[in-house]
């Protein structure tokens, strides 16, 4: 496997590297749009798009991922990134809909990354990215 670019990346002035990941294409957009006037935001629709994608580039100061995705878990990206990038895998966001299978609860239980419900305030979602990308 080729190796993975996983460096901070140069960011000009506050402004941070974004990654969406959700399968639900209108509310990945609407992120975009919300969050693109403070940062850099890449969308991807599935789990293993942003596999592909972050195998080109993962530097980035945020991932925001939906936990429940049909192709490829949140889960699983995470497991995924954390096997081969694991300072990559903590800058993750989990974006649930509350509801929660045993697996989904016991793989909050065990991971410290940030979560957060929808539907979620924007100031909510802005503080956790900026207190992410900044650890």
């Amino acid at each position: 496997m080729a190796s993975i670019s996983t460096g901070r990346p140069a960011t000009e002035g506050s402004r941070r590297r974004l990654l969406i990941v959700d399968d639900e294409p209108h509310l990945a957009r609407t992120l975009q749009i919300l969050l693109g006037d403070e940062h850099d935001v890449e969308v991807v629709t599935s789990g293993s798009a942003a596999r592909t994608r972050l195998e080109r580039d993962a530097r980035f100061d945020a991932i925001l991922c939906d936990l429940s995705m049909r192709d490829v878990s949140g889960m699983e990206l995470f497991d995924w990134l954390t096997a081969r990038v694991p300072e990559v895998a903590r800058r993750m966001i989990f974006m649930t809909g509350g509801a929660y299978t045993p697996e989904a609860r016991a793989f909050l239980e065990r991971v410290p990354n940030p979560r957060v419900e929808k539907p979620f305030r924007l100031e909510e979602l802005q503080a956790l990215v900026r207190g992410v990308a900044d650890a």
